[in-house]
């Protein structure tokens, strides 16, 4: 996998809990021993990375300039159009590890402080009205959580299931909590050895 290129996502969050899934511990795990096995595993996979980011990965694969990604389901799909749109016989496929992945989902927040908020929750309710969120989902190749939206979607969206899973699917995804600051601290000084092959 070295000689072809591979990049992986420059994400604590992301990366740690997938380690930990794989090797059979809670992805949620805040143990430091837990956490050193999840870094040890990391390690090892160190010299076949050739690139450490959280989107550059959209590009590398559409042009064929790597071979496998750890990255998002609709950062992978984007770059799978992008090669498709481009006719340059790049095959993208993505696929869910048989061990299960974060569950991906994206907010809209307003910070308290904020000098607009009331234009703020109107722009909320503009993107989530049904054919706005439906028209959003098709061009980035995510799925959105307005139901009312779906018979909306273009087809290419609402019956893939890297955008929308099965529920064997969802059963294999989870979900984690922030890491407090002494975990964080941990997991920082894992991940800085893990990328710079210490």
């Amino acid at each position: 996998l070295s000689n072809c290129g591979v990049h992986v996502l420059d994400a604590v969050e992301e990366m740690f809990p997938a380690a930990l899934r794989y090797l059979g511990l809670d992805p949620d795990s805040k143990k430091e021993a837990d956490l050193n096995k999840a870094g040890e595993l990391l390690r090892k996979m160190r010299p076949h990375i050739q690139k450490f980011h959280s989107s550059e990965y959209i590009n590398a694969l559409a042009n064929g300039d790597i071979c496998l990604a750890v990255g998002y389901s609709g950062d992978i799909l984007q770059a799978k159009k992008r090669a498709e749109e481009a006719k340059n016989k790049v095959e993208i496929a993505y696929s869910i590890p048989k061990e299960g992945a974060l569950m991906w989902f994206d907010s809209f927040v307003i910070p308290k402080d904020a000098a607009n908020q009331d234009a703020a929750l109107k722009f909320i309710d503009f993107v989530n009205r049904p054919e706005m969120a439906a028209k959003n989902s098709d061009f980035i190749q995510y799925a959105n959580g307005n139901i009312a939206s779906k018979p909306m979607l273009s087809a290419e969206v609402r019956d893939n299931p890297g955008i929308y899973p099965s529920d064997a699917v969802m059963a294999r995804l989870y979900t984690i909590t922030p890491y407090d600051q002494k975990t964080q601290r941990v997991v920082n000084r894992l991940w800085t050895r893990v990328k710079s092959g210490r």
